[in-house]
């Protein structure tokens, strides 16, 4: 009887997790990996690192090679290679080798679908120019420090730093700035929301802000990109335009989010959901016999909100890739879902996020959001290094539910804490049962009582619910 086959189409991390996954469940099963790019399984989260020289070598974001998964695991993985089209009736995929554009069909009788996101260039004049750059693949990065070690070059003008100008003040723009100023670029960061971090809480935002200038970031929120300026129709970037300003430019970072790369599904007759990118069940089983879907094109049930939400991260998509692969091999796995935690760093500070903001929970009738702020120092008073975390905390008012939390503090302070609130929130504990959660003490990592527990105290106070029910 001849072995089924699993073809998955890309290879990054929720493709070669769910390979990966499905190797393990079934030792026969054949399996088959078309990447597009020129890698498989590694860590885009690091490449602002890479570009700004703190990774010295690319292949550190490696973590394993293509010759690693055959030789390894028996996984055949064909990178450069772009699947074009899917035919769920045939049950079969149209690949192209980009080497040569040479075309063929392959059979599946399983298929996972882990196209991920690509990067959004805006609609403006000289978007497309040489010196533009997005922050997606290994082989942006690539292009990225090669052009800042051209600038930095002896017989670059030797007069004046490079200049950047970042658009985009999400947490890519921000990790990309930061890095680029450790290079010694001149970096301004230009923003068509009002602020910083859009989605964070604006006081957060504001003390990000304050980071930036300290650190030598120019700021400017509340400005659309009219333009990209450069040599000629076609040279490269020398500017990037505002309506209120011109900011010189040898090189441009465009990162203004990603969408999911939905067109290879949406033409083979799979599903979308509300917001856009791939519907799944969780089992990660799209609308078409025989496929499953995970990673950044995909859907995740969000376990406050209690319904889909896009929200791409590479934690989801190593989870999705591997309950998709468990059951593309015959398994019966279950993707419970996420609450939205995410952290960042920007220079000597550290932002983190989990669950919903106030506004977020705002447009949930059934939800009456009460949020708190407090500021309370990282360590006991008396001990070195001690310094401000703010924190905000929301929760219903009705059930005392905790609904989310943000927190800004010096770096190495919140990210840890902010996952204390995630598993708060995955366990759908009220704000009384953190507010009594017993949390470690030692005088170099907390006083005695840590942020986390005053921020739930004073919600209770403020919520004035006296004593609220408990889950369950």
């Amino acid at each position: 009887m001849a072995s089924r086959r699993l073809v998955v189409v890309g290879g990054v991390a929720a493709g070669m997790s769910a390979a990966s996954r499905a190797r393990r469940v079934d030792p026969q099963l054949e399996i088959v990996v078309f990447e597009r790019s020129g890698y498989v399984s590694y860590g885009s989260c690091g490449i602002p690192y890479f570009v700004g020289g703190l990774v010295e070598r690319l292949e550190d974001l490696v973590v394993y090679t293509p010759q690693f998964f055959r030789e390894k695991r028996r996984i055949d993985v064909h990178v450069s290679h772009e699947v074009t089209a899917i035919d769920p009736r045939s049950h079969r995929v149209q690949v192209r080798r980009l080497s040569d554009g040479e075309t063929w069909e392959a059979g599946y009788d399983v298929l996972v679908l882990a196209t991920g996101a690509y990067a959004v260039r805006p609609p403006v004049p000289g978007v497309e120019r040489p010196g533009v750059f997005v922050m997606r693949l290994l082989e942006d990065g690539m292009a990225m420090r090669r052009r800042v070690e051209e600038l930095k070059a002896p017989a670059a003008d030797a007069g004046r730093p490079p200049r950047a100008v970042v658009v985009g003040a999400g947490p890519i723009g921000l990790e990309a700035a930061e890095n680029l100023r450790r290079l010694g670029c001149e970096v301004a960061i230009v923003e068509v929301m009002p602020q910083v971090l859009p989605g964070y809480h604006p006081e957060l935002a504001r003390i990000v802000e304050q980071e930036l200038r300290r650190n030598g970031v120019e700021v400017y929120t509340g400005e659309p990109v009219a333009g990209i300026e450069g040599q000629g129709e076609a040279g490269p970037a020398t500017a990037v335009s505002t309506p209120s300003r011109t900011l010189p430019a040898d090189l441009v970072l465009v990162a203004t989010g990603v969408r999911p790369q939905v067109a290879l599904a949406r033409a083979a007759g799979i599903a979308l959901g509300a917001t856009g990118a791939v519907a799944v069940d969780d089992h990660l089983r799209t609308s078409v016999p025989d496929i499953f879907a995970a990673g950044d094109g995909v859907e995740a049930w969000h376990r406050v909100l209690e319904r889909p939400v896009w929200i791409p991260l590479g934690t989801t998509s190593n989870k999705q890739g591997r309950i998709a692969g468990e059951n593309a091999a015959g398994g019966d796995a279950r993707f419970r879902g996420i609450v939205g935690t995410a952290a960042l760093r920007v220079f000597d500070l550290e932002v983190a996020r989990t669950g919903l903001t106030r506004e977020e929970a705002e447009r949930e009738p059934r939800w009456e959001a009460v949020e708190v702020h407090v500021r309370h120092g990282s360590r006991a008073h008396y001990y070195p290094g001690r310094g401000p975390i703010d924190a905000w905390l929301v929760g219903d008012r009705k059930s005392g539910r905790l609904l989310g939390a943000q927190m800004v503090g010096p770096a190495g302070s919140v990210a840890k804490r902010i996952d204390v609130l995630a598993v708060a929130l995955s366990a759908g504990l009220p704000v009384e049962e953190v507010a009594e959660l017993d949390l470690s003490y030692a005088p170099p990592f907390a006083p005695v009582w840590d942020v986390a527990l005053i921020a739930a105290r004073e919600w209770l106070k403020d919520a004035a619910l006296g004593s609220v029910p408990h889950a369950g």
